[in-house]
């Protein structure tokens, strides 16, 4: 399969401490890989390197055929970003804010408007395109995130926390929506601290104190540690 996301030793310090530690890995097109760990572990860090947003202190990695050394913004014009904060202007209404996202994507009227009217029908909120951004409740805040990180067909989506904050029922409708992206070929980068959701996800990688201690799938990991579960995988790591 296509390599979309490859990294060598990737390393990002901060003085004298590594807050990522010469991790490396690969990522295929298409693929929901989870990168999981426990808050502080590394994972926004690492991530932020290969968004573009941040330069790494060492090592080298490809983003959708781009350099994270010296070609970030090209790597940010392929990509689709949902941060833990999910970065909505809470005073515009939910079709502003695509328009807003979609212009910076580089779209133009007739795209905009045309993609905005195809995602809000997919999940049942076009009646709601008005709506200004702060009255929606916490869930379809978080959805609108995620329609507006892929306005315009991004290669690869990174979510950062995506489901921090909302009730189960939320999380699995999110889930869904991440699966269907990435059934229609969309590459999908989730950190996560929800050991559950890694389940839902083709591979894991799980980051301890900036090192990833394992990377497969589930199934495989949990077989692995003689875990009946994810967050057992876990702690075992941890120990």
């Amino acid at each position: 399969m296509d390599k979309v996301i490859e990294v060598h030793n990737l390393t990002k310090r901060f003085g004298s401490f590594a807050a990522v530690d010469a991790i490396s890995f690969s990522v295929d097109k298409g693929e929901i890989f989870g990168f999981l760990g426990a808050n502080g572990a590394g994972k926004t860090t690492a991530m932020r390197m290969l968004c573009g947003l941040s330069y790494p202190s060492e090592g080298s990695g490809r983003v959708a055929g781009f350099d994270v050394m010296t070609e970030g913004e090209r790597i940010k014009r392929r990509i689709g970003y949902m941060s833990q904060r999910f970065s909505l202007y809470e005073d515009l209404t939910v079709f502003e804010n695509m328009q807003l996202f979609g212009g910076i994507y580089g779209m133009d009227d007739s795209r905009i408007k045309r993609r905005s009217a195809e995602l809000l029908e997919r999940v049942r909120f076009s009646g709601h395109r008005d709506d200004i951004v702060g009255s929606l409740p916490l869930g379809w805040k978080q959805k609108l995130a995620f329609l507006v990180a892929t306005m315009h067909d991004p290669e690869i989506v990174f979510l950062d926390e995506p489901t921090g904050g909302v009730d189960p029922i939320t999380r699995r409708q999110f889930w869904m929506m991440i699966r269907e992206a990435s059934s229609a070929g969309t590459t999908m980068f989730v950190t996560t601290h929800y050991m559950d959701e890694a389940e839902y996800c083709d591979r894991v990688s799980i980051m301890v104190d900036g090192r990833i201690k394992a990377l497969d799938s589930p199934e495989a990991l949990k077989r692995a540690y003689g875990a009946a579960s994810m967050n057992e995988v876990f702690v075992k790591l941890c120990r």
